[in-house]
């Protein structure tokens, strides 16, 4: 295995890493500022008011995306072992 092998390795782990991650933190920040902003106009400084919505969001959205989530991953998973079997033989 070469630098450049190395380097695309890494940024193909990179790239699926944060692909299977923007869904969610998305999600997250997008619920948290609605939060925030309900939070401002009604004066309410609860703080399982902002946590709450944030995990019912997140477990629905887990729910939603679970099969690309897997697809994903399984994809990324055969795609290094094909490459360490390259990089055995």
């Amino acid at each position: 295995m070469n630098e450049l092998d190395a380097v695309s390795m890494g940024r193909d782990f990179f790239y699926h890493a944060v692909l299977l991650t923007l869904p969610a933190l998305v999600v997250s920040l997008v619920v948290g500022l609605v939060v925030s902003i309900f939070q401002a106009v009604t004066n309410i400084q609860e703080q399982t008011l902002s946590f709450a919505p944030r995990i019912l969001a997140l477990a629905g959205l887990f729910v939603v995306t679970m099969p690309w989530l897997l697809q994903m991953s399984i994809y990324f998973t055969v795609q290094m072992f094909s490459r360490a079997a390259q990089i055995g033989h």
